[in-house]
């Protein structure tokens, strides 16, 4: 299992990376951080800088093809800045033309907005997106976790770092298959 985790390279909540990282590592995957350069991406913990990462591959170099499925973290900045950097979008969005199954979590779905591939969905996220998922076609419900089957692909989003578990526990599974 190859699982894609697209980020910027600021501002990603780091407990929205490293846990779902780990729980791909735990069912035997491999994870590979994508972002829009090459280097290291700062992680938050909340407003706080946290740890760096290495940086795997850039959009450019990374194909949808290389992978069973997408992990994108949250975190504010991070979905914000992911959204406005057309590559960036269009890897997101390629996940869904390919019929990949996609994970998102807390503020990220920001990114799946500006790839147009929520209208008609059902998801969950951070409350404060509830109105762009509405405005962009999406029915928001306030639930730990979401799957969401109505599409080319399987959609699975949460709300926040304290339903990490439960997103982790429902994203291995769907990508497996």
């Amino acid at each position: 299992m190859q699982v894609a985790f697209l980020v910027a390279m600021e501002g990603i909540e780091q407990v929205e990376l490293t846990e779902p990282w780990q729980a791909v590592i735990d069912a035997g995957g491999s994870p590979k951080l994508i972002s829009t350069d090459s280097g290291r991406v700062q992680a938050f913990n909340h407003l706080d800088k946290a740890d760096t990462f290495p940086v795997d591959q850039t959009v450019e170099q990374a194909s949808v093809d290389e992978f069973d499925g997408l992990v994108l973290p949250g975190g504010v900045a991070n979905p914000d800045a992911l959204r406005l950097n057309p590559k960036a979008v269009a890897f997101a969005k390629g996940f869904f033309s390919a019929g990949k199954p996609v994970a998102a979590i807390c503020h990220a779905p920001w990114t799946l907005i500006e790839a147009d591939v929520v209208r008609g969905r059902t998801m969950t996220s951070w409350p404060s997106l509830q109105t762009d998922l509405r405005n962009a076609g999406a029915t928001w419900v306030d639930e730990q976790v979401k799957v969401d089957k109505n599409g080319p692909n399987t959609l699975i989003t949460s709300r926040k770092p304290d339903d990490l578990k439960v997103f982790c526990e429902t994203f291995v599974p769907e990508f497996r298959k």
